[in-house]
């Protein structure tokens, strides 16, 4: 029985940026209206389409969100279509990390009804400095290595390998590594907190420790 892998290819510097640009312009946005309906500022996301800086999860989150598709939407570099298979650990499909946390992609077509995402964080890392929503869905967060801080809303929750815990994505939220080696959790997201465009762009992970 032959088992096929998801196959992704190598990304472009600056493909996240352009990806972002032309999902705003195809929705006839201008920068300061993205801005707008985000927490980040126009010269950010100018910055961002141009690949001259990346991007919290959060932030992502909240763009994602008001362009009106899901995160792995932003994920670049084609995906070869296939019915079932594989996803090797080291062509994961990622986004570009940032403050100390990577963000991978774990679902894909046609799995429609739930997301499904990886995250490895450095010591100290986290998904942005500021807690964040993305629509109104069931979130699922699995500690599968280290220790980590959830806050939601005013509350935080200190989770450990194996642990989990569930909130509304409408809940404001935030994960940190607070323990003295890496750590890794997973999101499972259902449903979907966008439409859930064709997801036909990718990007090849990379892990922190090989940066």
């Amino acid at each position: 029985m032959q088992v096929m892998e998801w196959k992704v290819s190598a990304p472009e510097p600056t493909e996240l940026g352009q990806r972002v640009r032309d999902l705003r312009l195809r929705r006839r946005l201008t920068l300061r209206q993205l801005a707008q309906m985000t927490d980040a500022s126009a010269s950010f996301i100018s910055q961002l389409e141009r690949g001259l800086t990346g991007a919290s999860t959060a932030s992502l989150n909240q763009i994602a969100s008001a362009l009106g598709v899901s995160v792995a939407l932003l994920f670049e570099g084609p995906v070869a279509p296939s019915s079932a298979g594989v996803l090797p650990r080291s062509r994961r499909p990622s986004l570009p990390a940032s403050h100390g946390c990577r963000k991978t992609l774990l679902s894909r077509p046609p799995i429609r009804d739930m997301e499904v995402y990886g995250g490895e964080f450095e010591i100290g890392g986290s998904t942005g400095p500021n807690l964040y929503t993305h629509g109104d869905a069931h979130e699922i967060l699995v500690v599968l290595r280290g220790v980590v801080e959830v806050s939601l809303g005013e509350s935080r929750h200190v989770l450990e390998e194996g642990d989990s815990i569930e909130y509304a994505t409408s809940t404001p939220h935030r994960t940190e590594n607070i323990g003295n080696s890496r750590a890794e959790v997973m999101w499972i997201i259902a449903p979907p907190t966008s439409r859930g465009e064709e997801l036909d762009e990718y990007v090849a992970w990379t892990p922190l420790a090989a940066r």
